[in-house]
């Protein structure tokens, strides 16, 4: 027995010796000396308390070396999901439930268009100069290490890192912004199916224009796949677990304005939470050149940045750059389709998807003179079967030149409102604001965009007609037609995803956010008594109050008091409308209101819809929209139940929707009802891409934390509008703060940590301070960098 215990103590310290040699083979190296091909001179990487690298360099080509080095020891597997993503090649490692999300990316056409966009690149430029660097230094590291522990779970091979790649994760981006695919689907069912009256709840007013009305009619056959791609292409970024853009906040406040006398600048992205988190920190340092950047994956150009003379953040701008478009076919030929008075061919090829432990699925590509047609992406798995009516999409980022690498490699460099201006113009898609200031005193807001010419009467938030003149396109606007402002008289600029206004008075289609956190950040800001500081705008990021609560609840009280007779219910009513629409952790109002918002659109929109569309419609935008004016409008159609025989009316729905609400909550959390506080219901884990399958959520996924904030307020940590508990899907992806009155000691945040390598010390060691509000300095003096560096590597030229 003792020598049986002694063979198994043995294997046991074995096994634990070995998984602790592979762990530590995996990790990041941070410390010492190690030889780069290619370089000229030694570079110096100090990392900071927050695993930061501050790269310093004697030329350009070895601070991108180097960065696309360092870059990759960190975040690699986020890289290759990313590309894979993308790209279409997803299912080769996660298997055949990805097999429609990489059907979806093929037909977007991202990689063709990545692999002729770079063809055609000048590659003499610095800025692809400077791409390379990066890549051969991402590469350079690939080639010299382990994979990374995710490789090895889903067996991927190393391959080498492209420019094609890097496009094309732009070309993701792009699409994650495209709130199209759901809306136009949903906008245009309601209109054809439902009625014009049924669009008033979406402020749309629909009125027959000729030439220029409806399409062609739609099978049921059509809309089911309509409202299977709607849904796809929202899943598809989730079941990725990959981030996707949402909104943002961004404010530049003029020194007339502020406590220092120099401008402030304040941004916090709102991007769908996931691990590693999106942004990558880095301080780029070489003769001429200084930054503080946020980096994006396969990206050497930082998206935020800032150095001691200017500092810019972006938002999303939100406008419509993608129309779907029916398309009439030739009864008589298939793949001919009605364009400009002839029949016109559709081509098609054949595209093969590999797939993990499966045979390769071959589909065909179609493509109309509209575009690539985006209704054939669901059939059933290995069937090809056209949808009758093809929709094809027509999309900016296939169309326009976008010299969006110049354009950031531009702004990375950009100390003058003139240079900021030029390469905000070359940011074409996707529709970004770009919000700027500088220490000489300046501040500034771009809509960078390319805005498409539409025909007059055009409303592009329904499927266009192809066979019509609907989705014709004239070019596009000038730059100059954009919305934009330099240095306004009020002393300050709010940029918060609402819909923008052109100096030409042009119209603008988007699928823009409720004006409501824009107006609370304007209101604030405008307060003429307050000069802004980095404390005071803090607490203005972090808030977390809204009045949208309160306009749907103004005419639905009195219903509810009417309507409901038990005292404990009343009780409850009461509460809710006592509560002032803050989301904190403690509130118990929050946690009635957003299940009686759930209930109250179950109850109102499901039976007219159906379970797919009304999924998409929790998903869109217009829901926030809606809501408030059918709150208002007791006659509204929406109201009746079209699964009852009995006409039902606003009261009915209310009383119904309140019932379950109550009776779900108890379920969940008790009797007591100061037990249904926010923070319980509401709560954030970040997840990782392999932490959607157990036991792996318990490895890589960071959190619960209970959150406060919601949807639409500046600290805008969302979750969809759902039934409780509601885990938070997206939010401040990071937090900034930049006084120029002293730009070397900014405040910043991640979400999780600067790492994406399980059981790095710097994977999740920023989570708990983010979740309770805090923010840590962004260290860029040399002072400051030498002082709080905690490890060095020295990259030099190899022999």
């Amino acid at each position: 027995m003792k020598r049986s215990l002694s063979v198994i103590a043995l294997l046991i310290l074995l096994i634990a010796g070995g998984g602790a040699w592979y762990i530590h083979s995996k990790q990041p190296v941070r410390n010492g000396e190690l030889a780069l091909n290619s370089l000229k001179a030694p570079v110096s990487v100090r990392y900071d308390e927050r695993g930061v690298p501050h790269i310093k360099a004697e030329n350009q080509d070895d601070l991108y070396r180097a960065l696309g080095y360092v870059h990759a020891q960190d975040r690699l597997f986020q890289m290759e999901i990313l590309r894979r993503l993308a790209r279409g090649e997803l299912a080769e490692i996660l298997g055949p439930k990805l097999v429609n999300t990489d059907k979806l990316f093929r037909s977007l056409r991202i990689r063709e268009h990545a692999d002729e966009y770079v063809a055609r690149q000048d590659k003499n430029t610095p800025a692809w100069k400077a791409l390379e660097a990066y890549l051969d230094g991402v590469n350079q590291f690939q080639a010299t290490h382990p994979r990374p522990v995710e490789f090895d779970v889903l067996g991927i091979d190393k391959r080498p890192f492209t420019a094609e790649d890097t496009l094309s994760i732009g070309g993701y981006l792009a699409y994650s912004f495209a709130a199209a695919f759901r809306t136009e689907p949903l906008l245009t069912y309601v209109r054809d199916q439902l009625g014009p009256q049924y669009l008033k709840v979406f402020d749309l007013d629909w009125q027959t224009q000729g030439a220029l009305g409806q399409g062609p009619a739609l099978s049921s056959k059509d809309w089911r796949g309509l409202s299977d791609l709607a849904l796809l292409s929202q899943q598809a970024l989730e079941d990725a677990g990959l981030p996707q853009f949402e909104g943002s906040n961004a404010w530049a406040v003029s020194g007339s304005r502020t406590q220092s006398g120099k401008p402030l600048l304040a941004g916090d992205p709102h991007i769908r939470f996931s691990v590693p988190a999106v942004w990558y920190e880095a301080q780029l340092s070489a003769p001429g050149f200084e930054l503080y950047g946020h980096f994006q994956a396969l990206n050497p150009f930082a998206l935020l940045g800032h150095n001691m003379d200017f500092g810019w953040s972006l938002t999303m701008f939100q406008n419509d750059d993608v129309d779907l478009i029916a398309e009439k076919v030739n009864p008589e030929n298939p793949n001919q389709i009605w364009y400009h008075g002839a029949w016109a061919e559709m081509t098609s090829r054949p595209e093969q998807i590999k797939v993990k432990g499966e045979s390769p699925i071959t589909f065909t590509l179609r493509q109309s003179p509209h575009g690539p047609i985006v209704n054939d992406v669901l059939n059933a798995r290995g069937i090809q079967e056209h949808a009758d009516t093809p929709v094809a999409m027509w999309w900016s980022f296939l169309e326009s030149e976008n010299p969006i690498l110049q354009g950031f490699y531009e702004a990375n460099r950009a100390d003058t409102l003139d240079k900021m201006r030029s390469a905000a113009e070359k940011i074409q898609s996707p529709g970004l604001n770009v919000v700027y200031a500088n220490a000489k005193g300046d501040i500034g807001w771009w809509a960078a965009a390319q805005l498409p010419k539409r025909p007059a009467g055009v409303n592009p938030a329904f499927l266009l007609d192809g066979s019509t003149s609907q989705a014709d396109k004239d070019g596009f606007y000038p730059f100059s037609a954009n919305p934009q402002e330099e240095n306004p008289a009020r002393g300050y600029i709010v940029s918060a995803n609402f819909q923008p206004v052109s100096p030409t008075g042009m119209e603008i289609p988007g699928y823009y956010n409720l004006a409501e956190r824009g107006r609370q950040l304007n209101r604030q800001l405008s307060d003429p008594s307050v000069k802004w500081n980095l404390e005071n705008s803090q607490a203005l990021q972090l808030g977390t109050r809204t009045d949208y609560a309160a306009q749907i609840l103004k005419p639905l009280i009195p219903v509810l008091r009417r309507v409901i007779t038990d005292p404990e219910e009343h009780d409850l009513i009461e509460r809710l409308a006592a509560w002032k629409g803050d989301y904190s952790v403690d509130s118990v109002g929050a946690t009635l209101f957003n299940q009686f918002l759930y209930n109250l659109c179950d109850q109102t929109f499901r039976d007219e819809l159906g379970d797919g569309l009304f999924a998409t419609l929790l998903s869109t935008r217009v829901i926030d929209m809606a809501l408030p004016k059918l709150a208002a409008d007791a006659n509204s159609p929406w109201w009746n139940n079209r699964n009852s025989p009995e006409p039902e009316s606003r009261d009915n729905t209310v009383k119904v929707a309140w019932h379950a609400t109550v009776s779900h909550l108890k379920s969940l959390y008790g009797l007591n009802a100061d037990e249904w506080t926010w923070g319980k219901a509401h709560t954030l884990t970040h997840e990782h891409p392999l932490g959607r399958q157990p036991p792996l959520d318990m490895l890589f996924n960071v959190g619960p934390f209970a959150a406060p904030g919601t949807h639409e307020v500046p600290n805008n940590l969302s979750a969809s509008i759902t039934t409780a508990p509601w885990p938070v899907t997206y939010g401040p992806s990071t937090r900034r703060l930049i006084d120029f009155a002293d730009p070397a000691h900014a405040l910043g945040i991640n979400p999780v940590g600067q790492s994406g390598v399980l059981f790095d010390k710097h994977y999740a060691d920023q989570a708990q301070r983010y979740i309770a509000g805090q923010y840590v300095p962004e260290q860029f003096s040399e002072g400051d960098v030498a002082g709080n560096s905690k490890e060095e590597l020295r990259l030099v030229p190899s022999h």
